[in-house]
């Protein structure tokens, strides 16, 4: 698919509503997550592109071991917390129906802190997996946020579609940790969808755990406050909505804004 064809069903005023377009069914769909959890964040666009046929993929880059703290499984070693993690994910991918085949564990190399190094081994596993399933859209958190391991996850994933110079559209998530963005398209659900999406993201029990304690709300509160925000900014008449804002490639180098 060229870019012209890629980009026609999205060449519309913006923002607009992703579940108002008609896309074609043969588009590939991936998702860069840099921890397991992150495509739950954006559960109910991933939805919606698996309601029309589109085939998706998932690369989970870190098993997010820092993320499960001492509190939650006192005395575990790195490699217990990071089962812990892929454990749950794997469990709120079946509650979503994503075939087992169609998600990969990168397990990328971390630093002291738990993010992962931007070096050529854990860039050669990105450009893999992007290479293996042939992505018309991709999405991966936005590059002005305040986590380090969705900035350097963003930052990989430029360095492989330039080096490689692929085509395709980059959808850069609105996370709570985003700084700034500009919203471009969304997805818009109601509440019915907002208790689906919750049981799903209930699955990550570390982090629920942790929101609990730390934040004072759980896990889902969390990010579907965020998606209460956009709602109320966008203007739009359901009460949640996921947003992206769109960076389109062509043959590596930047399309339109």
């Amino acid at each position: 698919m060229n870019i012209v064809e890629l980009m026609r069903p999205f060449d519309v005023p913006r923002p607009f509503e992703l579940g108002g377009i008609d896309f074609p069914r043969a588009l590939n769909v991936a998702m860069l997550g840099p921890h397991p959890d992150d495509f739950d964040a954006i559960a109910q666009t991933m939805r919606l592109f698996q309601s029309h046929g589109n085939r998706i993929d998932l690369a989970v880059v870190t098993d997010g071991a820092s993320g499960v703290d001492e509190e939650f499984l006192k005395g575990a070693t790195a490699v217990e917390r990071g089962a812990i993690r892929d454990a749950e994910q794997r469990a709120s991918l079946r509650f979503f129906g994503l075939p087992e085949e169609q998600a990969s564990f990168l397990h990328l190399a971390e630093d002291a802190t738990g993010h992962p190094v931007v070096d050529e081994a854990n860039l050669t596993r990105v450009r893999e997996f992007l290479l293996r399933t042939h992505p018309d859209l991709v999405f991966l958190p936005h590059g002005e946020d305040t986590n380090p391991g969705h900035r350097r996850t963003h930052e990989m994933f430029g360095t492989v579609v330039e080096d490689n110079r692929l085509t395709l559209g980059g959808f850069l998530i609105r996370d709570p940790k985003t700084i700034h963005m500009r919203i471009d398209c969304y997805t818009a659900y109601a509440e019915e969808s907002a208790r689906w999406k919750s049981r799903m993201l209930l699955h990550h029990v570390s982090q629920h755990s942790r929101n609990l304690r730390t934040r004072k709300h759980g896990f889902d509160e969390r990010i579907l406050r965020v998606n209460r925000q956009t709602a109320s900014e966008l203007g739009i008449s359901l009460p949640y909505a996921e947003a992206f804002q769109i960076e389109w490639f062509e043959r590596g180098g930047v399309k339109t804004p």
